[in-house]
């Protein structure tokens, strides 16, 4: 199902944009030929890793994929758009309309250039994001308090060892007091990634760095990952939770684990298990990988819930799709019934479908303040 979901894009391509074009069949052919193998870039993922997560080819192989595939959804999209426009022309006019070779060749060429400006947009560094974000009861020793989040950094062979050490070295030098890491750090298993994680042993905070697991850890051995974790100097969160300390003042740092863990055998996400002990009337930084269950957090009192996942929706247009898959939620802060909901767009994404349009990646310094 998988991989007949992520062909229909090229089925489409192939009748409704290629077929009608005037070329010779030998040439007609051939373009099929190139435009299904790209369109099966998952499958030759999976052949090549076992996953289709974790493609491992060269890296510059990697990025033309996503450029191919890239372009074959885009040019999908634009020509069942132009289907419906003179469908709807041909309905007003009362006779038979025709799309424009023209048009078609434009077409083509416009979803490849917006293709390649989207892989473009998603694997370069992600730039700085300043967020402030008021806290209720936040003990005036925490106001200022400044905290790095890293999500969706997926490391692998497009996010590779030099992505990564520029990425740390860039957290490393916005001197914050806090580092959290909420899921999907990596696509790939142990010896897969050992390098390309390798600098995330570097990154320093006064309070330390604390991560979760996302859905993406549990695809490749989330007991053995977040051990891993544990030895590059981050301490893992799962379902449980640390006291901050600031003088007098105290700021509860919570962790759950993400919602598909069932799925392997693993715990799912238990708030209150996270919370049991944290002292009363002390504001709580939640950091939980996906936000559907954001309404859930709100009731049990948590001040600030951290997550991410959603990639911001990653193109304009796709972000309300992804939000109807995540309870509302896309990307930004949102009001939760009291409670702050940040969506990180995030750090890098998913490199089976690399790909930003109008949603940039982020790295964000989230300044807390007291709220009036």
């Amino acid at each position: 199902m998988f991989h007949l979901m992520f062909s229909l894009p090229c089925l489409v391509v192939l009748v409704r944009w290629l077929r009608p074009l005037p070329l010779p069949l030998r040439a007609k052919l051939a373009s099929a030929t190139v435009l299904v193998l790209a369109s099966q870039y998952h499958l030759w993922s999976r052949l090549s890793s076992g996953s289709v997560f974790a493609p491992e080819f060269p890296k510059p192989l990697v990025i033309l994929f996503n450029w191919a595939f890239g372009a074959i959804l885009l040019l999908a999209v634009f020509q069942l758009l132009a289907d419906i426009v003179t469908l709807a022309v041909a309905l007003l006019r009362r006779r038979r309309a025709v799309i424009p070779v023209r048009l078609r060749a434009a077409v083509g060429i416009a979803a490849m250039l917006l293709a390649a400006l989207g892989v473009m947009q998603a694997i370069k560094s992600p730039p700085l994001k300043d967020v402030q974000i008021e806290v209720r009861n936040l003990p005036r020793e925490f106001d200022g308090y400044r905290v790095i989040q890293l999500t969706d950094l997926h490391i692998s062979r497009l996010f590779d060892a030099p992505w990564t050490r520029k990425v740390v070295d860039d957290a490393n030098a916005l001197g914050a007091d806090l580092i959290v890491i909420t899921g999907d750090l990596i696509d790939g298993n142990i010896p897969q990634r050992e390098a390309d994680v390798a600098a995330l042993r570097d990154l320093r905070a006064p309070d330390g760095v604390w991560v979760i697991p996302g859905n993406h850890e549990y695809f490749f051995g989330h007991r053995e990952w977040m051990a891993y974790f544990a030895g590059l100097n981050m301490t893992p969160l799962n379902n449980s939770h640390a006291i901050l300390r600031r003088g007098a003042g105290q700021l509860v740092l919570a962790g759950v684990n993400d919602v598909t863990a069932p799925n392997t055998g693993a715990p799912g996400p238990d708030l209150d298990a996270a919370l049991r002990g944290a002292p009363i009337g002390v504001p709580v930084v939640l950091l939980d990988h996906q936000p559907r269950n954001a309404r859930f957090s709100a009731s049990r009192g948590v001040a600030l819930q951290l997550s991410g996942h959603t990639h911001g929706g990653m193109i304009v247009g796709l972000d309300r799709v992804v939000a109807r898959a995540n309870n509302g939620f896309v990307s930004g802060r949102y009001d939760v019934g009291g409670m702050t909901l940040y969506l990180n767009n995030g750090t890098a994404l998913w490199p089976g479908f690399a790909l930003r349009l109008g949603v940039p990646a982020e790295l964000t310094r989230i300044t807390l303040r007291r709220a009036p």
